[in-house]
């Protein structure tokens, strides 16, 4: 098999389980991303210290407090031991970015693998969106037939109620004839 045949090293399930939404992005934690590359997380950050200019804050942050508490209740990460500073995020860009500073074999692989997930992401919302304004679309054009049903029947009922008198004759002759 050839370096571009290769298949993914990790299950895409597992990778997608580690994308979370923060600040309105979607991130990787820099511990989840040194696991995935097989490396420590120290040595991914050693790496964006060396490296400052390439990971600017919408490449990379570090997160508040508040957002670490929170993403570790949803993850259920234990708050014993492990880690003694707020951990980093990586955006879709910032992991492009870690490519480049992270040279091993499996780093590479890994990386390639992410960013085609993050794509397949991307896409589904795109299309998700698309599918939500053709839903509405249809929501509009029902509430709209609705309305028109409704008035259709407002004048059959008129038409029914309305009492049916003789006519009056046209032309030359009288009505009493």
């Amino acid at each position: 098999m050839t370096a571009k045949q290769m298949l993914p090293i990790i299950p895409d399930n597992i990778v997608v389980n580690k994308i979370y939404g923060l600040r309105g992005l979607k991130v990787m934690l820099d511990s989840d991303l040194a696991e995935l590359y097989g490396v420590e997380t120290k040595r991914v950050n050693e790496q964006v210290g060396r490296n400052p200019d390439r990971f600017p804050e919408d490449f990379m942050f570090q997160l508040t407090d508040e957002e670490w508490l929170n993403l570790k209740s949803q993850i259920a990460t234990s708050s014993w031991g492990g880690r003694r500073k707020l951990p980093f995020v990586f955006t879709e860009h910032g992991i492009l970015m870690l490519s480049s500073v992270l040279n091993s074999k499996q780093a590479i692989q890994v990386n390639i693998q992410i960013v085609r997930i993050f794509s397949r992401i991307r896409q589904f919302i795109i299309d998700s969106g698309e599918l939500k304004l053709e839903i509405e679309e249809i929501k509009q054009k029902v509430s709209n037939q609705d309305k028109n049903i409704e008035l259709v029947f407002t004048y059959l009922d008129k038409l029914i109620d309305k009492k049916i008198e003789p006519r009056k004759r046209i032309g030359y002759m009288p009505d009493d004839l």
